[in-house]
């Protein structure tokens, strides 16, 4: 293991596409697989991935994630921990609706949620701020313990929109401009605890698919 303030180099990678991607339906830690499109994402991504310098890979738990992840571990051997911090956001009682049936059963409670308010929670949910702790908490975490190394996250696109974030200094409720497509390969850094934007959402393996 390297020193503290070695550079870690994060390669981040969204789970393939889903129906409720598809269809706009709220997943959160729903355990939805991936669809014939996702499957075929996962696929390009392991050849764009194949020759990659990692040495370390973290996914999370959830089995959208461990599809993507799974040909590129069929062609290499990589070490892999399911990890429970690089959940989506739970979204609680919003989990499984789509922002139509939202606004039809709870109008405020969805304009508070597309507003971005730091600290509203769905029933049962996390709120954004509570997410935003527990995604930096853990990607610092590992990033210290694999210091001056090249890690490979398997994740959800809220807990990518919480890194891009704060590699730039964005707030929470700032608007989103940036993309978070299904499969596309996203690369920070982290120094000394500060994540730091090297380049965001090459889709460049997924051309055939998009």
């Amino acid at each position: 293991m390297g020193g503290l303030d070695e550079v870690t180099r994060l390669v981040c990678v969204r789970h393939g596409q889903t129906d409720w991607n598809a269809q706009g339906r709220l997943q959160g830690q729903l355990d939805i697989p991936l669809n014939e499109q996702g499957l075929a994402q996962a696929h390009a991504l392991a050849a764009a991935l194949l020759d990659e310098a990692l040495e370390q890979v973290f996914c999370s738990d959830l089995q959208r994630c461990r599809q993507t992840l799974a040909p590129l571990l069929a062609r290499r051997s990589l070490p892999v921990q399911w990890h429970v911090g690089l959940r989506e956001r739970c979204f609680g009682d919003f989990q499984g609706h789509t922002w139509a049936e939202l606004g039809e059963r709870e109008p405020d409670a969805q304009q508070r949620w597309k507003a971005r308010d730091p600290d509203f929670a769905a029933p049962g949910g996390e709120s954004l701020r509570q997410f935003s702790e527990r995604v930096l908490g853990v990607v610092r975490e590992l990033s210290a313990q694999h210091a001056g190394q090249t890690l490979l996250l398997v994740t959800h696109g809220g807990v990518l929109d919480c890194l891009y974030r704060a590699a730039l200094g964005l707030d929470l409720q700032a608007a989103r401009s940036w993309r978070l497509g299904n499969a596309a390969i996203n690369r920070l850094m982290v120094s000394g605890g500060q994540l730091h934007l090297v380049g965001w959402a090459d889709e460049g393996h997924l051309p055939a698919l998009l």
